[in-house]
């Protein structure tokens, strides 16, 4: 996956060798620059980096092709000031979304702009070599349109993991996937660095990336239900990086048996609601679960995404948000309700955060 026609690029070992503090620095202020760029002078300003130093990284980023000339602009003595601007195309990343019976893959570039997209049905069930299979191809197939500036490949999937190390957990419903290396077993057939979390905290780092501030839960409602936190602005995973198992809190005792071994879990009320049609009540179960979460956290927002919100959002927004309005309410909350809305990005939004487990680091987002 990493060879190329034509002139040479970075390979990905290349670009994640660049992963230095200050590159990281300067290779994030010239993503957010935008194609009207940055000169050297305001790189320095910026991050508090000597001329000499910016202007040695900027060289060696120019040598790599991840930077590029922009123009001019005038400055208010001597000649004027070359402007910088980062060149999407010199990198890419494959993010993978592996539900439980879809898979769904985005091949990102630096600015984390989609640039292919394939999708294919998916038995999580069907063991390891045919999921492995799957991933392979689909990667493959992307990685050959990125070439040689191929980071890696980040993989999404249902926790609970260990995204330390890569390696599954007892899956809910897909115990015989507990222990399994996901991330070495992919390096290996794939030939690229592999980075492997929960698909909740993959859509919530995209978001966090893409613009939302402060500290948010992103609710995902699919064929299950979990949780991506961001605290401080930094996706939260926990001493274990087991955090955000939001669906399995036990909300009634006694309640229905749930496939992780317990009884009246949100996610077990949620999707059997679902499944009766009875949206209104599903939508007042997250409610009542996200109320407290809000309660527990503090969190500024309540973000709500999957595809069985996407396919009807508003009852859910309307919903949840109502259940958060009514505790703040019995509260006396002087700010107001936890606000509520749709989270961005869509069916794939979990597939663009995988990505962004690539693109993160080199950008010095540590959370990626």
């Amino acid at each position: 996956m990493n060879r190329t026609n034509g002139a040479p690029r970075p390979t990905g070992a290349n670009l994640l060798a660049l992963r230095s503090h200050n590159t990281a620095l300067v290779l994030d202020l010239l993503r957010s620059a935008g194609p009207d760029g940055i000169s050297r002078l305001e790189l320095a300003e910026r991050t508090r980096l000597t001329p000499q130093a910016v202007s040695k990284i900027t060289a060696r980023l120019r040598e790599e092709g991840l930077a590029a000339e922009a123009g001019h602009r005038a400055s208010t003595g001597g000649k004027p000031r070359t402007v910088l601007r980062l060149v999407p195309e010199a990198g890419h990343a494959v993010g993978v979304h592996l539900d439980r019976d879809e898979l769904r893959a985005v091949l990102a570039d630096l600015d984390g702009t989609v640039v292919g997209e394939r999708r294919a049905p998916l038995d999580l069930g069907a063991g390891a070599e045919a999921v492995l299979g799957a991933v392979v191809r689909e990667a493959e197939a992307l990685g050959r349109a990125a070439g040689a500036s191929l980071l890696g490949v980040g993989v999404a999937l249902p926790g609970p993991l260990d995204h330390t190390h890569g390696v599954l957990h007892r899956v809910t419903g897909f115990p015989e996937w507990d222990g399994f290396p996901l991330r070495d077993a992919l390096a290996g057939r794939l030939g690229v660095p592999v980075v492997v979390d929960k698909d909740t905290n993959a859509a919530a780092l995209g978001l966090a990336v893409a613009g939302e501030r402060g500290s948010f839960a992103y609710l995902h409602l699919g064929t299950g239900l979990g949780a991506g936190l961001v605290l401080g602005g930094t996706v939260h995973r926990g001493a274990r990086t087991g955090a955000g198992e939001f669906g399995h809190q036990v909300i009634q005792l006694d309640g229905p048996p749930c496939p992780c071994g317990n009884r009246g879990c949100v996610e077990a009320l949620c999707l059997a609601a679902m499944e009766r049609g009875d949206v209104d009540e599903a939508a007042r179960v997250l409610g009542e679960s996200a109320a407290n979460l809000a309660g527990l956290l503090d969190i500024d927002l309540v973000l709500l995404g999957g595809r069985t919100i996407a396919a009807g959002p508003e009852p859910f927004v309307r919903g949840v948000a109502a259940v958060l309005a009514e505790r703040a309410r019995r509260e006396g909350a002087r700010e107001g309700p936890v606000p509520v809305r749709l989270a961005a990005g869509g069916t794939r939004g979990v597939a663009e955060g995988a990505a962004h487990l690539l693109l993160g680091p080199v950008f010095g987002r540590g959370d990626g």
